[in-house]
C-alpha cells in the first residue's frame, strides 16, 4: 500500500517544513513495526521548492492470516478471505489507515513540539493514492472529499488492461488537491479510506466511536455525507452508529447555540426528567424467561436454538441455574455464542456450568433428557409447519423436560411496526407468524397430546386492540407445582393424556431452521 503527501513552498516558507509536521526528517527513511507488517516513510523529493513524503505498507500476509484466524471481523467480508489471494496487502485499507494513526500520531493530534507555528497554517497539498478501492465508485469519492474542500480526481482501474472489454474494477486511483492543514488532511484521509473500503480489518469495538468523533471533530458534524460515513466505518453495526449520530447532532446543536456540547447535554434536569428510554423487546423476552424459570425453580437449562447465545450468558450471570446447554444446528451461530461467552477465559468453575452442542430440534436427541427445563425463543417460526410435528415430538415426547418455554412473534402486533410493510413478516427466514389465538390452539393442543399445562403471558407491551409484541406459553408438566409467568395475567390450559406420542410417521428428517436466535427485529 501506497500514499505520498507532497507541498510546495518558497525561500520564506521551504517545502521541507513539512517534516517538522511529520516528525519525520527528510534526509532519513525511516521504518516502523506495525500489528500487520512495516511502514516505510522516506522522502522522494525535498527542497525549499517541493517536498513528497511516501508512506510505504509493507503487509505480512502471514500475519494478516494469523491476526484474523478464528476472530469476528465486525463488517470486514474481504478478511473471511485473508489466507487465500486478494487485494488485502496492495489496497489502501483500513490496513493504511491505522498506520497512519501510528505512524504520524503527533501530526493527526496538530501537535509540533519544533514549530508549533506551522500545525495552524494551510499547506497546498497534493495527496496521491495509487490503488483505492471505492464501493461506490468515483461519485462516492467526490461526494466524501470535496465537501472537504478538495479538488477531487478519481480514475477508475481497469480489471486488466490488456483485456479493457472486462471493464473498470472497483479500484481507483485517487488525486487529493487543495489547502488545508496538515493535521486535517490526515484525518479526512484515516476516516475515509475505510469508508470507501467498505470493510475492516479488525473487530469494530464501541471505542470506535470515540475514534471517528475524534478524528471527525470539526467537519464530519456538517458533512453531507454524515450518514454514510458513521454507518461504514461502525461496520453497520447499527448501535454504534445510532450512538455516533446522536452525538454528532448534540456537537451541531451545541455549535448553533455557541456552547460547548456538555453544557448543552447538562442542560436536561434529571429530576424532572422523568421518561424512560424504552427497553428494547430482545430484553424483554430474555427478562420473561428467566422469570418463568427462576418461579419453576430449574437448575438444569436447555437453550434450543440459542443462537448467538445471548439467553446463554443471561443464564450464566444466576447462580440458580447450575447446567446449561445451548443448542444449534448452526456451527457458525455456536462459533459466534462461544466468541461472544468468551468460553476461551472463563474460570474452570464458571466453564464447567455450560456447554454448546450442534443438534437439529427435528430428531430426537438423547444428550436433551434429563432437564429441568428447555426454551425455545424465537424459535418455531423458523421452522416449516410441516415440521413442527418433528420438533414437538423431539422436545415435548423425547426430551420431556419438566418446564418448557415458547415465545413467538404476535401477527395481530405488526400493525404497530411503522416500519414494516403490510402483509410482511419481521424476518425474512420465518415461515410463518401466529395470532394469538393460533398460538393458543397450537400450545393447547401440545399439552393435551404430551401431558402438559399451558398458560400464557404477553412479553412487551400488551396492546389492548393487538395484544404484545411477543406471546409466550409456559408448559408444565402435569402435576408440577411451578407457578406460571409472573404478573402476566396467564391463562392455563391443556391438561394432555397421551404422554410421549409422537408425530405421525415417526420424527422425520426434517432439519431446523440454521442460527434461528439473533435474527429477531428488536
Amino acid at each position: 500500500m501506497f500514499l505520498t503527501i507532497t507541498t510546495t513552498g518558497s525561500a520564506d516558507r521551504p517545502a521541507t517544513d513539512l517534516g517538522f509536521l511529520l516528525h519525520k526528517h527528510p534526509d532519513k527513511a525511516q521504518q516502523f513495526s506495525t500489528s500487520h507488517g512495516t511502514a516505510h516513510v522516506l522522502y522522494p523529493e525535498a527542497d525549499a521548492q517541493r517536498c513528497t513524503a511516501a508512506l510505504l505498507l509493507e503487509v505480512d500476509p502471514i500475519a494478516l492470516v494469523r491476526k484474523g484466524r478464528g476472530k469476528g471481523r465486525g463488517g470486514a467480508p474481504d478478511s473471511a478471505l485473508g489466507q487465500y489471494v486478494n487485494d488485502r496487502p496492495y489496497a489502501a485499507s483500513s490496513l493504511l489507515a491505522v498506520a497512519l494513526r501510528s505512524v504520524f500520531a503527533s501530526a493527526m493530534k496538530g501537535q509540533c513540539a519544533a514549530r508549533p507555528e506551522l500545525v495552524a497554517q494551510a499547506l497546498p497539498l497534493r495527496i496521491e493514492v495509487p490503488v483505492l478501492p471505492a464501493r461506490g465508485g468515483p461519485e462516492l469519492v467526490d461526494k466524501l472529499f470535496r465537501p472537504l474542500g478538495w479538488t477531487v480526481r478519481a480514475e477508475s482501474l481497469p480489471l486488466d488492461e490488456t483485456f479493457p472489454e472486462w471493464g473498470d474494477s472497483r479500484y481507483v486511483r485517487l488525486v487529493l488537491e487543495g489547502e488545508c492543514r496538515l493535521a486535517d488532511a490526515l484525518r479526512h484521509l484515516y476516516v475515509l479510506l475505510p469508508v470507501l473500503d467498505d470493510a475492516k480489518h479488525y473487530w469494530v469495538a464501541p471505542d470506535e466511536v470515540d475514534k471517528l468523533l475524534r478524528a471527525g471533530e470539526g467537519w464530519l458534524e456538517g458533512h453531507p455525507e454524515q450518514r454514510v460515513i458513521v454507518g461504514r466505518y461502525l461496520a453497520r453495526r447499527w448501535s454504534l452508529t445510532r450512538q455516533a449520530m446522536e452525538r454528532l447532532e448534540l456537537e451541531r446543536l451545541a455549535e448553533s447555540d455557541d456552547v460547548v456540547a456538555e453544557e448543552l447535554d447538562n442542560a436536561v434536569d434529571e429530576e424532572a426528567d422523568t421518561e424512560e428510554k424504552p427497553v428494547p423487546l430482545a430484553v424483554r423476552r430474555r427478562e420473561a424467561i428467566l422469570t418463568v424459570l427462576r418461579s419453576a425453580k430449574a437448575a438444569r437449562v436447555l437453550d434450543l436454538g440459542c443462537g448467538p447465545g445471548q439467553l446463554v450468558g443471561a443464564l450464566l450471570k444466576e447462580g440458580q441455574f447450575t447446567e446449561i446447554v445451548g443448542v444449534d444446528v448452526s456451527m457458525r451461530a455456536l462459533h459466534e455464542a462461544r466468541r461472544r461467552l468468551r468460553l476461551d477465559r472463563m474460570s474452570e468453575r464458571q466453564a464447567e456450568r455450560v456447554r454448546l452442542v450442534q443438534g437439529s430440534l427435528a430428531y430426537t436427541d438423547s444428550r436433551l433428557k434429563g432437564y429441568d427445563a428447555a426454551v425455545l425463543s424465537e424459535v418455531i417460526e423458523h421452522v416449516d409447519p410441516a415440521r413442527l410435528p418433528a420438533l414437538e415430538y423431539a422436545v415435548f415426547g423425547a426430551a420431556r423436560p419438566r418446564t418448557v418455554v415458547v415465545t413467538t412473534p404476535n401477527v395481530e402486533y405488526n400493525v404497530r411496526w411503522e416500519s414494516l410493510p403490510a402483509g410482511q413478516v419481521r424476518h425474512a427466514d420465518h415461515r410463518f407468524e401466529w395470532t394469538r389465538e393460533e398460538f393458543r390452539q397450537w400450545a393447547g393442543a401440545v399439552a393435551d397430546r404430551h401431558g402438559y399445562e399451558v398458560s400464557f403471558g404477553p412479553v412487551g407491551p400488551d396492546d389492548p386492540e393487538v395484544g404484545p409484541p411477543t406471546q409466550l406459553a409456559h408448559f408444565r408438566m402435569a402435576g408440577d407445582d411451578s407457578a406460571g409467568p409472573e404478573g402476566s395475567g396467564t391463562r392455563r390450559e391443556g391438561r394432555g393424556s397421551r404422554e410421549g406420542q409422537g408425530p405421525e410417521g415417526g420424527s422425520g428428517a426434517a432439519d431446523s431452521s440454521a442460527s434461528t436466535r439473533g435474527k429477531e427485529a428488536a
